[in-house]
């Protein structure tokens, strides 16, 4: 294979894991809208997909297509295991150590953020606002806990809600902390996500609250997803794990970053 096709094959491996990624955060996908994403024809959105499902990851319909694993996910209000999850319960347990009783908090929605939610059991008086589902229903009927949900677009595998009207309940909420996910870290642009729908709910998460940690697990450093938040500047601390090597942290430190290791 020659240079020229080999460098066209490795571009739509890549598109593919993108596309795939995005699927995985909003469940399904119309051809139009990742075809404009995507800045490909719709000719090209419909042969990627068709190489998806042949590898079993998505099904195919009219005009778009659905992550196979949405329907048993849903019903059982579980979230997709994409691993490290040692890291992340050490990391949700660090950062409901830093929760003292009669806070505020806002809870983002994804698999880390879920750890420290389950480390809160026991603490009290707490205000917990959130945009997960399951969040909602692990703390919504413990005693301590005051427990708002945001309204919005439900996104079937992160079991979350998205969007303007997610974005606007944040108007005028105060919290002391807020507890952030995020797809990936690039020390170069920042905090990146794979889909456009969640940014602006983040932002005014961020805007709401005096303190912003974000929890991610080692992995997700050094990697680049579609969406651009926007620089580490945004966050004040990360709560990360051990493997995290010493000049990646020194760099995130050096932007002013507090990093405490779990």
């Amino acid at each position: 294979m020659d240079d020229d096709k080999r460098g066209i094959r490795l571009l739509g491996e890549a598109r593919r894991s993108r596309m795939l990624e995005w699927l995985r955060e909003e469940g399904s996908a119309r051809v139009s809208i990742l075809a404009q994403a995507f800045a490909v024809s719709e000719v090209t959105v419909r042969q990627d997909l068709q190489k998806l499902e042949a590898e079993g990851h998505i099904v195919r319909e009219h005009g778009g297509a659905y992550l196979r694993s949405v329907p048993q996910q849903v019903r059982s209000m579980a979230l997709a295991d994409r691993g490290h999850r040692s890291a992340k319960q050490r990391i949700g347990q660090a950062a409901a150590n830093l929760v003292t009783d009669g806070e505020a908090l806002i809870i983002d929605s994804g698999s880390t953020t879920t750890e420290v939610a389950t480390h809160l059991l026991g603490k009290r008086d707490i205000t917990v606002i959130t945009n997960a589902l399951n969040i909602a229903l692990m703390l919504g009927a413990e005693p301590g806990f005051d427990v708002h949900m945001t309204g919005g677009h439900f996104k079937a595998p992160t079991l979350s809600l998205s969007g303007e009207r997610s974005a606007d309940y944040f108007r005028d909420l105060f919290a002391q902390k807020l507890f952030l996910a995020t797809g990936a870290i690039d020390l170069a642009v920042g905090l990146t996500y794979p889909s456009i729908s969640d940014i602006t709910i983040k932002r005014a998460m961020i805007e709401s609250a005096e303190h912003t940690y974000l929890v991610a697990d080692s992995s997700k450093i050094g990697r680049r997803s579609f969406c651009v938040l926007g620089g580490l500047q945004l966050i004040n601390t990360l709560i990360t794990d051990s493997d995290i090597n010493n000049e990646t942290r020194a760099a995130i430190e050096a932007i002013g970053v507090e990093v405490l290791v779990a």
